[in-house]
């Protein structure tokens, strides 16, 4: 008997993915196509992701570009886009909409921050959550008599070890984000 690390890295790798995912939604100044994955929109009768009825894309780094296939939704994705609190502020143009990037100013960068750093303990948290679920599988096994007590020891620091360089992982990701929100 013993713990099966391929779950337990897979659980951790899923934290690592789910911080990446956070981190992507922030704003840097940067414009990003993911900018826009919270926004839904009231179409035909129920609440749509804006991808299921515009085309995103990002034609110049500090502009957006919405391609709303049915004329008529136009004005929906617009609202929506408005309504987000987001701080976006749509140009219709016919079908397209443009939605410019204003530079972040000092205090929302940090706030961005703050924002990154919240990512961050969450992802961490999970992280060692699945910690805990190995340890306890580990000395339950123990208990049963499945493993020896030095077993136990050494697969507790294979975890440890594998928890240490998942958090690693989250902090270097961490840096790197928060450098480029920092990044005037």
């Amino acid at each position: 008997m013993s713990t099966d690390y391929s779950d337990l890295q897979r659980r951790m790798e899923g934290a690592i993915n789910a911080f990446k995912h956070d981190l992507a939604s922030l704003r840097t100044g940067r414009a990003s196509s993911n900018l826009l994955d919270p926004i839904h929109v009231q179409a035909y009768g129920s609440s749509m992701p804006l991808n299921q009825v515009a085309t995103v894309s990002v034609p110049e780094p500090r502009m957006i570009s919405v391609s709303v296939w049915d004329k008529s939704m136009v004005g929906a994705v617009d609202r929506a886009i408005r309504e987000s609190n987001l701080g976006f502020n749509p140009i219709v143009d016919g079908t397209n909409l443009r939605i410019p990037l204003p530079e972040l100013n000092e205090q929302r960068r940090k706030e961005l921050v703050k924002i990154a750093h919240t990512y961050a303990e969450n992802a961490k948290v999970a992280t060692r959550h699945v910690r805990r679920d190995g340890m306890d599988a580990l000395k339950k096994a123990e208990k049963d008599g499945d493993i020896s007590q030095d077993d136990q020891r050494v697969q507790s620091d294979k975890v440890q070890k594998l928890t240490d360089d998942t958090i690693s992982q989250i902090d270097s990701l961490l840096a790197g984000k928060e450098a480029e929100i920092m990044q005037v």
